[in-house]
Order: structure tokens, then C-alpha cells, then sequence
């Protein structure tokens, strides 16, 4: 399913604790992982540029950047094992060029954004989920740094019933076989859309379910495979229906609004997931 993960480092603690994360995912899939670092050589103290020339800073910062990129996660990742990729520029845009140039499978990465950790999401991590063509699995945006353990034993597909659906699904059940995962499928129907018929369920409801069974078909879904309607407000019944299943992984498509940004729902299903989001 992936064969190569591009795991960004800022050496922060939410990359730390998210290191036995990736180590499982790269053992699950047998995939190759490669550590990158955005270096940013415009930084300075200010006082710096008062006793030497900006070239001079930059190597300076480069230079360190390299050798501690070096050193970092080394127990986890052994530089004789595995690649390290440094690079400068906006982190955001740096990881994704560096993805799509490179051709990797998948992005890892955790979500945190200091002091406003529980409303937004890291600027860069946000900027790697609108931009990013392959997908990005983001740990638990919380308190703790700690991501749960990478078990792999239920995923959870949420779809809409869009033109991408089939995409979606067919990914999650790709990657759910390859880990060995047990999958549902979940829909979400809002109140507000549901006509009742008297005598009988909502017509909605009878429509959403004949297109989750044509959806089911047309990607290979083993009829075993439960499939969802909850109903109510889309995030808060989708993660509750993710936390009933005591998931380990939520699979939400990333289609992108006209705008060119994500949408509040993505956004907000990312940050607020009880369990880490493999964003396709």
C-alpha cells in the first residue's frame, strides 16, 4: 500500500512522542521512512547581523541543522537504516514539495500549535493538508503529545456520498487489509435533511443506503463489512461514532473547497479526533 513515508521533524516533544507511531506504521507496512527538516535560514537574534554577514548566519544555522537532524530519533531510525533530507524554505510548502518531487506514499506528522493547540491546528501542519497530493496521517491533536499506540485493529472509513467516495473507501480498504485492520464504513446524515414517510423510514435514509450499497460494490467491499448511517450534526456524531468503535484510525477524504483551502469540517475532525486521521 505505501512504500515510502516522509516524516517531518521539528525535533519538538510532539515529534518525540510521536516516533513509536511511525516506527509501528513503518513495520505494519514494511515501508521505508525518511526524517525531513525545514531549515530556516533567514532566522536570527538581531544581534547577529551587527557582527557578521547574513551568508555567514545562514551556514551557521544550516550546519547545526544538519548535524542535529543527524543525531535525532538515531535509537528509532538509524541513519545507516534509513534516509535524512534537509531542506530550507516555508516548512509547509518544503514538505510538500519535497513529498511530490521525492514521490513519497505518505506524509506523517503530529498537529500542534502551542498555546492555541486547541483551537488550531500547526500552520504548518495545515498547510501540508491542503497542499499535499499523497496522504497524511496527523496524531491526536490533545493535551498530551503522546499519540495511542498504533495497534491497527479497527478503522473507521467516514463518507459522504460524493464523487470521491469511491476513492476514498477504496484507499481505506487497501490500507485497513494491509495492516490487518477490521473496517467500517460511516455515513452521516444531518436531522435537518431527513423527510420522514408516513408508515416508514425517511426517504433520505432509503437513498443514502442504496448508494452505500452500489459504493460498497463498485470498490470490492466484502458484504461482511459494516457500513453506517448515524444521524445528527456531522463532526460531533462522526467522532462519536469513531469513539463507540474504539477506532484506531479515522480515513476522511480531502477534497479541497474553491477557495484552495481545506473545509471547517476536515479541519475540525483533524483537530478534535479521538484517534489519529489518515487524511486522503
Amino acid at each position: 500500500m505505501f512504500q515510502r513515508v516522509l516524516f517531518p521533524v521539528d525535533f519538538s516533544p510532539s515529534c518525540i512522542a510521536m516516533a513509536p507511531y511511525v516506527k509501528r506504521v513503518e513495520t505494519i507496512f514494511r515501508v521505508n521512512v525518511t526524517l525531513v527538516h525545514v531549515c530556516d535560514l533567514a532566522s536570527n537574534n538581531g544581534f547577529e547581523l551587527y557582527a557578521r554577514r547574513p551568508d555567514e548566519i545562514a551556514e551557521d544555522h544550516w550546519n547545526l541543522a544538519r548535524d542535529k537532524l543527524k543525531r535525532f530519533l538515531d535509537g528509532d531510525f538509524p541513519p545507516s537504516a534509513g534516509s535524512r533530507l534537509l531542506v530550507a524554505g516555508d516548512p509547509g510548502q518544503a514538505i510538500i514539495s519535497a513529498a511530490k518531487n521525492s514521490k513519497f506514499d505518505l506524509i506523517m506528522m503530529p498537529t500542534h500549535a502551542g498555546y492555541f493547540r486547541r483551537l488550531l491546528l500547526g500552520s504548518t501542519t495545515a498547510k501540508v493538508l491542503d497542499g499535499a497530493d499523497c496522504p497524511v496521517i496527523t496524531a491526536q491533536h490533545a493535551e498530551t503529545v503522546v499519540p495511542r499506540s498504533a495497534e491497527h485493529r479497527k478503522w473507521v472509513c467516514a463518507v459522504g456520498l460524493s464523487s470521491d467516495s469511491a476513492r476514498v473507501l477504496s484507499m481505506a480498504k487497501s490500507a485497513s487489509l494491509a495492516a490487518q485492520a477490521k473496517l467500517s464504513v460511516t455515513h452521516v446524515m444531518q436531522e435537518n435533511k431527513r423527510e420522514f414517510v408516513p408508515g416508514g423510514p425517511c426517504e433520505q435514509e432509503q437513498i443514502a443506503r442504496h448508494r452505500l450499497a452500489d459504493l460498497q460494490s463498485k470498490v470490492g467491499l466484502d458484504a461482511t463489512t459494516p457500513v453506517r448511517i448515524a444521524i445528527g450534526p456531522i463532526k460531533e456524531t462522526l467522532l462519536h461514532e469513531v469513539s463507540k468503535e474504539s477506532a484506531d484510525v479515522l480515513v476522511i477524504g480531502r477534497s479541497l473547497q474553491g477557495t484552495g483551502r481545506l473545509g471547517d469540517l476536515s479541519y475540525s475532525l483533524v483537530r478534535d479526533s479521538p484517534c489519529p486521521v489518515v487524511s486522503v
